[in-house]
């Protein structure tokens, strides 16, 4: 609309137009939201992905590394002993794979901030054309 018709235009067509725009910007904020929040569905799977493959190499790692050094340490120590040494050893290292992929998650923001920083904007907006 331009100046002249805005001159020449009633207080309903302004309102009007201005449902109508509003109605437009919120089906926009809409839709960046949901792109925003895909994007970090997407970044939430693959730090999920960390901490299941950390997860498997706790278990494997526990059961390969137990098993070979129970029988390589079967001379100098008791069985026991040697499985608990060992298996305390490769958890650690499982563990740490599980935190770094936990941290990562806990570090997602999971707001959409760049879409409620345009939808502030939209609202000033609105507000002075409604001046």
């Amino acid at each position: 609309m331009t100046n002249a018709e805005k001159n020449e235009a009633t207080v309903g067509e302004l309102l009007s137009a201005l449902a109508r725009d509003t109605g437009v910007l919120v089906r926009q904020e809409v839709q960046l939201a949901a792109s925003e929040m895909t994007a970090k569905a997407k970044i939430a799977v693959r730090n999920t992905a960390l901490v299941v493959a950390g997860g498997a190499l706790i278990h494997a790692g526990l059961l390969a590394l137990i098993i070979a050094g129970v029988v390589g340490l079967e001379t100098v120590l008791p069985l026991w002993l040697s499985a608990v040494i060992l298996g305390v050893a490769v958890m650690s290292a499982g563990f740490a794979f599980v935190q770094k992929g936990l941290g990562a998650l806990r570090r997602l923001d999971a707001i959409p901030g760049q879409a409620l920083g345009t939808l502030k904007a939209d609202v000033v907006w609105a507000k002075e054309q409604l001046r």
